[in-house]
């Protein structure tokens, strides 16, 4: 998470996947090894990132809000905040094109809000569970460079994101994401 300990310097081994995904919120009982699961599976599989390391933090609206405020100066809650270790001031991703050279590199944490996908499922008519993987594959794709600021990039962006949604989808049941207690 921002602020989180890291070496200066230290970098993932070549060909290794270092992911860490952890429940950090109580609004729903989540299958967290089925998440890093399908977060492997997006990383490696899907986009071909040989070397990562990649922290995956699902959270609850109050404390994204808190995030929300204090690294990007917005008010209140949002879906997904990438950060990307990658830039200098390891600050969230910013908007950008995306890089040849860093596509098989990755190295930034993905914060998720699970309150915000609760909330925003049936609006899109989905389920909170996808709305999950959803935001994890956008997270994922800003800290690869994609933008979604302009209508163009947007577009751009949703397509690819809702075609790595599909391959996520067809290879696991996104309804076992909820953990019965």
């Amino acid at each position: 998470m921002p602020g989180a300990k890291r070496k200066p310097g230290r970098a993932a081994p070549p060909d290794q996947l270092e992911l860490v995904v952890a429940n950090r919120q109580r609004a729903r009982a989540l299958n967290t090894p089925l998440m890093r699961e399908m977060a492997h599976a997006l990383l490696k599989e899907c986009l071909g990132i040989t070397t990562c390391q990649l922290g995956v933090y699902l959270v609850s609206a109050k404390q994204i809000a808190h995030i929300n405020e204090k690294f990007l100066g917005h008010a209140g809650p949002t879906d997904v905040i990438a950060f990307d270790y990658t830039t200098p001031d390891s600050q969230p991703a910013r908007a950008g094109k995306p890089s040849r050279s860093r596509k098989h590199i990755l190295w930034g944490d993905v914060l998720i809000c699970v309150d915000e996908a609760v909330r925003q499922a049936p609006r899109f008519n989905t389920t909170w569970q996808a709305e999950l993987v959803r935001y994890l594959v956008h997270g994922v794709l800003h800290l690869l460079g994609h933008d979604d600021h302009t209508p163009t990039a947007r577009r751009k962006m949703k397509n690819a994101e809702a075609r790595l949604l599909r391959q996520i989808s067809r290879r696991f049941a996104l309804a076992d994401l909820e953990r019965a207690d």
